[in-house]
This record gives structure tokens, sequence and C-alpha cells, in this order.
């Protein structure tokens, strides 16, 4: 089999590529580098020459604040290069693993999120997200599309690197405290993802570290595990004005995973000990 990975530069992408190698799958990591996923041609002749089994797309604009001023070079990449990497896999018969988020709901239930409730994002982000699924689903069988949330790496900038940044200067930090959700480490995200793409158990999944909490509860874990002494204040999203609206409800029903056959991810807490481990 050979996979080829889109966005290999990124946080997933980065630790996908170290997880197929360990794996010995065969592999190509692109990134934007080797071809613009935003142009056909270009997209369709790299996919075409390459003859991938399978493609797990990685590639993301990702920037949730940003994406509100930016939101036609935010549809390109999400959305038409969704659609240009579908395309080629359709051609070539091939796989397609489409990374997708929490953020396509809105966060208003008062539980877990399951597969196949209604999907409401709340910011332009989320809805290039949903419309990428959206493309997939109509236009290829051979799919699997993985909503994630919180994600974090080594090889990226995310919650636990900002914060362990901002108490090198800070003795006090504002956290918010009632948007719920569980983290996801790409370490282990990499591995479940290799187990989908050796499958034909195709469908929606939701895949993050089990266990929930708040952004401040993520904090104080953060910090308690560095043994890092800082003043934390529990803060609500309505005090912490941001460009982009955010769901206060992120919380993923990962149930799908053991039906099909796939483990669950370890807990966010022993995700994050091991993260901080090797960072």
């Amino acid at each position: 089999m050979k996979v080829l990975v889109t966005g290999a530069n990124g946080q997933l992408g980065y630790d996908l590529i170290k997880e197929l190698n360990k794996r010995n799958i065969k592999n190509i990591g692109v990134d934007k580098n080797d071809f613009d996923i935003t142009n056909q041609s270009e997209t369709e002749n790299f996919i075409l020459n390459s003859k991938p089994d399978a493609i797990i797309h990685c590639a993301a604009y990702t920037n949730v604040n940003k994406a509100e001023n930016e939101k036609d070079l935010c549809y390109k990449i999400n959305v038409d290069g969704t659609k240009n990497i579908a395309s080629a896999c359709k051609k070539i018969d091939a796989k397609m693993i489409y990374i997708s988020t929490d953020y396509i709901f809105d966060g208003k239930k008062n539980s877990p999120y399951e597969i196949d409730d209604n999907p409401n994002p709340l910011n332009f982000y989320g809805k290039t997200k949903l419309d990428g699924e959206n493309i997939i689903k109509n236009s290829l069988e051979k799919y699997f599309i993985v909503r994630i949330s919180w994600v974090f790496g080594k090889n990226g900038n995310n919650f636990v690197k900002t914060m362990l940044n901002l108490s090198q200067t800070q003795n006090e930090l504002n956290i918010v405290s009632d948007q719920i959700g569980s983290p996801t480490y790409t370490v282990d995200l990499s591995k479940i993802l290799c187990d989908m793409v050796l499958t034909d158990k195709y469908g929606i999944y939701h895949a993050t570290n089990e266990n929930y909490c708040s952004w401040y509860e993520f904090a104080q874990e953060i910090f308690k595990i560095s043994d890092i002494k800082i003043k934390l204040n529990p803060v609500e999203t309505k005090d912490f004005p941001s460009k982009a609206k955010r769901a206060l409800n992120s919380r993923l029903s990962k149930k799908k995973l053991p039906e099909s056959n796939f483990s669950k991810l370890p807990t966010w807490q022993n995700a994050l000990a091991r993260f901080l481990k090797e960072i």
C-alpha cells in the first residue's frame, strides 16, 4: 500500500509520516512546495503520477480567527482544495481520509455530539470544513471523515505550547472555563488514522483522546505536570471576545470507534503527560 499525506509538514502530518514509516507503510509526504491543492491541474497531475492507494488529507487553513477576515483564502484551501483532492482520488480509485473538526457543530447540545447530529457551524472556518465533508460524501464511496478537536503535537503551535510560553513572562493567566471538549494528541491520532487506512470500514468517525475538560482544566493539568506555579483565573467565553464565535460544547462521542473494532485513544491526561515528556 502507498499513502499520500497532504500537509506533511504540519502538526498532524509530521506525526502521521512518522507512524507510517514505523509501520513500513510506503508513503509520500507533500506540502505546498510540491503542488498547490487549490490548483486542480497541478493537484491531479501530481496525484495521478504518484498513484497512491490512499490519501490522508491533513492540509487545511486552520487559523479560526483569521479566517473571518481571509474568507476567500480559507475557502480556496478548505473547500476548493478538498474538492481537487477528492476528484483525483476518484480518478485513481484511491481511498480518502479527510480530517474534519468539532467546529461543524454549534455547541448548543447538552451531551456529546454523535456522528449523525445536525451540523450548524458558528464560524467561517467551521463552515468550510463542513463544505469539505459534503463534497467528499457526495463524490466518493471509499472515504473516512474523521472529526477531531483541540489538537496538540510537537511540530506546530498549540494551546499547550502557548501556555508554557506565557508562563515564562506572566504570573497570572485568564483561561476560558465554559468551553468543554477533548484534546487530541497527534501521536495518538496518527495511530488510529493508520489503522483506518488499512481497512474498508468507511464512514464518519470522531477521534479525540478520551475524557473531557475545559480549557481552564486543560491549563491546570499542563502546569501541574510541568510543576509550574502560576495563578489561573477561570473566565467565561463572553468575557474573552474573539473574532470567530466558539462553541461551548465541543464534546464528541467516540462510540463508533469500538463498534468498528478501532481502539479508542488514551485519555487526554495520559496523552498530555507523554507530550510534555516528548518536548
